[in-house]
C-alpha cells in the first residue's frame, strides 16, 4: 500500500518547473494557445466546469497537504511558473490597473462597492472574486456581469489546452517540487484565467479580491497594483495564516507594494501596528480610513444597497480606493476635499475626507452583491441571506438580522423564526452557533452545501474536497452542538458574574435570568429538502412536485410542518457558509442559473 501511495504521489508531482526552466523552454507568448477552442456539443459550459472541477484537490490529499506544508514562499514561485506556461509573463500583468483588496470580513463587499463606483464613471471594469454563489463564471466579471457561458467556455478550453501542452516539458524543479503539479489547482486556474480575460477584454481597471491571506496568495504575483485595501481583520483559516490577529495581519499586509498607496479600515491596536510595520518595510504609504460619517458631514447621508453597520466600514474603504485611483488618472470628479482631520491612530495618518460625488453616491446605492445581508420577501416567508462564516462576521450578521426584524408590522397570527445553518472547513462552528442564540429561533435546520442529494447534473455545485460522509457527519455535529447550547441556556447556573457597563466584570454575584425559549432541530440531506420543509409550499417561486410532508419521518418534522403552515409570518436566516447561501439562492432565484 505504501509503495502504491508513493507511486501515486510521484505521478501527481511529476511535472515541476523552475522559473529559469520555463523561460527557456516555454516562450512567453502574449495570449493563449493558437489551438482553437473545441466546439463539440460535449465541450459546452457544463463540460468545461466539470473539467475544472477535476482540478479540485481531493479530500485525502488536502489532509496530507496540511500535515506536510512546504515553504509558503514557494507558492508564489509556482504561480509564476503556471503563468509562464499559460503564455504570459509577470511583466504582462503590469499592463493591468489592479485594485488589490484583502481582509477577513467584508473584502468581497468592498470589492463590489469599489467596482460599481468606478463603473459609474464610464470605465470598463474587471472583477475577480471568490467563492461563487450559483455559477463559477460569477468569479470573473466584466462591467459587473459574470462573463457569459460562451466566453467562459472559450477562455477555459484555450487555457486548459495550453497548460496541458506544456505540462510534459522537462524542467528543473523548485525547492519544494510537491507544491507544483502537472496542472494548477482550482483557484490558481481561475486566477490565471481572470488575468487572460482582463487582458484580452482590455479593461480599464481590475478589482481583484485576495483568496486566502495575502503574502502568499496566488493573486499576489501582481507587482504593480494601483492601490491596495485591507478590510476588517479577524481569526480565520488559522491552519494557513496563524492563530493570532497579529500573524494574520502579517499575511494580509503582504500585498503592500513600494510606493503604492494602501488604505485600511480601523483595526485593533496589535494588527494595526503589524500592518504599519509591513507597510514601512516596503515604503508603502498606508492610510487609515475615516468613518463614513466623516464623509457625510455637510451633505446628505449616503444610502447603501448592502445593509448592516459593518457595510458602512466597507463602503468607506471603497470610496477611498476609488478616489485614489481616479486621482492617479487625473480623472475629473474625485470629490471636493474637506478640512483635514487631525489625529493619528497607532501613528498611522488618517486618509483625507472629501465630499462624495454623485457617481460615488449612486455606486454605493446601486451595488449588487447577492448573498450578503440580502432579504427576499415571498408571501408569508422572509428569507434573510448572509454568508457570515467567521465570529466577527457572524456578530455583524446577528445585529443585522435582529435590526431587520424590528420594523416588521405585528402579524395577525403566530410568527416562526427558523435558522438554516452549515459551516465548513476547520471553523469553530460551536462558537458561531453560540453567537446565533440571541436570535431565539423556533427551529434550527442543518444541511450540507448540496443543492440536491445528487449534484451530478449541476457541475457548478460540485465539491471534491470533502466526502459525502464528512459533510453529513458535520451536520449532525452542528445539531448536537446546538442542542448542548440550548440546554445550557435552559438550565444556567443560579449565580454568575454580572458585567458592569463600561467596566470589568463585577465581583458581585447576580442571578441569571431564566431562559424560556427552546429550539427544535432537524438535519436534512440537502438544501432542497430543507427548503421544502421550511417553506411548506408557501413560497410562490420555490415550488416542487414532491410533498414536504414525506421528507423526514420525525416527530419534530411532523409537528413543525403544522406550525409552519399555520404561521402568519416565517422569518428564515440562512448563514454560516457562502456555499450554503449560494445553494439556497439557486433554488429561490432560478434566474441566477440562466
Amino acid at each position: 500500500m505504501s509503495r502504491a501511495r508513493g507511486r501515486l504521489r510521484a505521478a501527481l508531482f511529476l511535472a515541476a518547473f523552475s522559473p529559469r526552466g520555463v523561460k527557456s523552454r516555454v516562450p512567453g507568448r502574449r495570449g493563449l494557445s493558437a489551438r482553437p477552442a473545441p466546439q463539440e456539443p460535449g465541450m459546452e459550459y457544463q463540460e468545461a466546469v466539470r473539467t475544472l472541477n477535476t482540478l479540485q484537490t481531493n479530500a485525502s490529499y488536502l489532509e496530507q497537504a496540511k500535515r506536510q506544508r512546504g515553504d509558503l514562499q514557494t507558492q508564489l514561485e509556482v504561480m509564476k511558473l503556471f503563468l509562464a506556461r499559460s503564455g504570459l509573463q509577470v511583466e504582462d500583468l503590469d499592463q493591468l490597473n489592479v485594485i488589490h483588496i484583502t481582509g477577513t470580513k467584508g473584502k468581497g463587499s468592498t470589492c463590489a462597492f469599489t467596482e460599481r463606483i468606478l463603473r459609474g464613471y464610464g470605465l470598463k471594469t474587471g472583477f475577480f472574486s471568490s467563492p461563487h454563489l450559483v455559477q463559477v463564471r460569477e468569479r470573473i466579471r466584466i462591467n459587473g456581469q459574470p462573463i457569459s457561458p460562451q466566453l467562459f467556455t472559450k477562455h477555459f478550453w484555450r487555457l486548459y489546452h495550453r497548460l496541458e501542452e506544456t505540462k510534459a516539458l522537462t524542467c528543473s524543479a523548485p525547492q519544494d517540487s510537491s507544491s507544483c503539479g502537472s496542472m494548477p489547482g482550482y483557484f490558481r486556474f481561475l486566477t490565471l484565467m481572470a488575468f487572460h480575460v482582463f487582458l484580452q477584454e482590455k479593461v480599464d481597471l481590475a478589482v481583484m479580491e485576495v483568496g486566502i491571506g495575502g503574502a502568499y496568495d496566488c493573486t499576489n504575483i501582481i507587482r504593480k497594483p494601483v492601490v491596495c485595501g485591507v478590510s476588517s481583520l479577524g481569526i480565520d483559516h488559522t491552519s494557513l495564516l496563524g492563530d493570532t490577529m497579529e500573524k494574520i495581519a502579517w499575511q494580509k499586509g503582504g500585498i503592500f507594494k513600494s510606493g503604492v498607496p494602501a488604505f485600511t479600515v480601523p483595526q485593533p491596536d496589535g494588527p494595526l501596528a503589524v500592518l504599519k510595520e509591513r507597510a514601512e518595510q516596503v515604503s508603502c504609504p498606508l492610510y487609515l480610513c475615516p468613518p463614513l460619517e466623516a464623509l457625510e458631514e455637510g451633505g446628505p447621508p449616503l444610502t447603501l444597497s448592502l445593509q448592516g453597520e459593518h457595510q458602512r466600514s466597507n463602503a468607506a474603504l471603497a470610496l477611498q480606493l476609488a478616489r485614489s485611483w481616479l486621482q492617479q488618472k487625473d480623472h475629473q470628479g474625485t470629490g471636493e476635499l474637506k478640512a483635514s482631520r487631525p489625529g493619528l491612530l497607532c501613528q498611522l495618518p488618517l486618509a483625507p475626507t472629501f465630499q462624495p460625488t454623485s457617481h460615488m453616491r449612486h455606486g454605493l446605492q446601486d451595488t449588487e452583491w447577492p448573498g450578503r445581508t440580502q432579504i427576499l420577501r415571498r408571501g408569508p416567508l422572509t428569507w434573510y441571506l448572509d454568508g457570515a462564516h467567521t465570529c466577527g462576521s457572524m456578530q455583524a450578521c446577528v445585529r443585522w438580522f435582529l435590526q431587520a426584524l424590528r420594523p416588521q408590522r405585528p402579524s395577525s397570527g403566530p410568527e416562526v423564526r427558523v435558522l438554516l445553518f452549515n459551516s465548513t472547513g476547520n471553523r469553530d462552528s460551536s462558537a458561531l452557533l453560540k453567537l446565533l442564540q440571541p436570535c431565539q429561533f423556533d427551529y434550527a435546520v442543518f444541511c450540507p452545501n448540496l443543492t440536491e442529494v445528487s449534484s451530478m447534473d449541476n457541475a457548478d455545485q460540485q465539491n471534491f474536497s470533502v466526502t459525502l460522509d464528512q459533510v453529513l457527519l458535520r451536520c449532525l455535529e452542528h445539531q448536537q452542538q446546538w442542542s448542548r447550547l440550548d440546554e445550557e441556556q435552559a438550565s444556567p447556573d443560579l449565580w454568575s458574574t454580572s458585567p458592569e457597563p463600561g467596566g470589568p466584570t463585577s465581583l458581585l454575584l447576580a442571578p441569571c435570568p431564566p431562559h424560556t425559549h427552546s429550539t427544535s432541530s432537524l438535519v436534512f440531506s440537502c438544501i432542497s429538502h430543507a427548503l421544502q420543509w421550511i417553506s411548506q409550499g408557501l413560497d410562490p417561486v420555490f415550488q416542487t412536485s414532491s410533498s414536504p410532508q414525506n421528507l423526514l419521518a420525525h416527530p419534530v418534522a411532523d409537528s413543525g410542518a403544522s406550525i409552519l403552515r399555520e404561521a402568519a409570518a416565517i422569518h428564515v436566516l440562512v448563514t454560516g457558509s457562502l456555499h450554503l447561501v449560494g445553494g439556497v439562492l439557486k433554488l429561490l432565484e432560478p434566474s441566477l442559473s440562466q
